[in-house]
């Protein structure tokens, strides 16, 4: 086999071979997690500390710093979506999907400016990141998606469908090939999770309005 397969090929046997035990126990439960979210399952919060525990390092040694630093958000968002998905909802029940309203667009937009303009500036100035305001840009939707994923937003997946369709190039060409995979599954784990919560959501309007 010969040409660009075979290239291709040989670049995923490297980065296989090249891939860390702590890579892999990162992305194992990295996939774990999302798809319990998908499920709305509240063991998703413990296995998403697990993952950015270790990301945060990975990432930092990788020279992807925002998303070093990201890790770190998603450590306090996780521990505070695992409280809020077991008593966020009416006094203190259970949160349950629902669509984001309009004050939360009103603050999550010019989050996202403001935040990739800013961390961009930083990361430009004070590392030697090779692509700073992406690298930000990323890291402010992905703040965000995750600030709704806390409070069961179906819109959450929308933003990481987005976010996980730049990661996988972005990461290919960083060489960082294996995560690029795990990235992969998460776009497809996303859309699954749209669905997933738009039919609970569905199900919950239903029988609100059920005599």
């Amino acid at each position: 086999m010969t040409g660009p397969v075979a290239e291709l090929a040989g670049g995923l046997l490297e980065a296989v071979r090249a891939t860390t035990a702590l890579e892999y126990t990162a992305v194992a439960f990295g996939l774990l997690s999302v798809y319990l979210s998908t499920r709305e399952h509240i063991v998703s919060w413990p296995t998403a500390i697990v993952n950015v525990g270790i990301y945060s390092y990975l990432f930092w040694h990788w020279k992807w710093y925002a998303d070093a630093g990201l890790q770190v958000f998603y450590l306090v968002l996780s521990v505070y979506g695992w409280y809020e998905w077991l008593y966020g909802g009416a006094r203190h029940s259970p949160l349950t999907v629902t669509r984001a309203p309009r004050r939360d667009w009103l603050v999550a937009v010019p989050c996202f400016v403001v935040a990739s303009i800013g961390i961009g500036r930083v990361l430009a100035v004070y590392t030697d990141s090779p692509v700073p305001y992406l690298d930000a840009s990323l890291t402010s939707a992905s703040l965000v998606a995750q600030w709704m994923m806390t409070r069961k937003r179906l819109e959450n997946w929308a933003i990481w469908l987005v976010a996980d369709a730049v990661y996988v190039p972005v990461l290919i060409w960083r060489g960082n090939v294996f995560t690029a995979l795990q990235y992969a599954v998460f776009l497809v784990l996303a859309a699954m999770g749209w669905f997933s919560w738009r039919a609970s959501l569905r199900a919950q309007t239903a029988a609100a309005a059920a005599p």
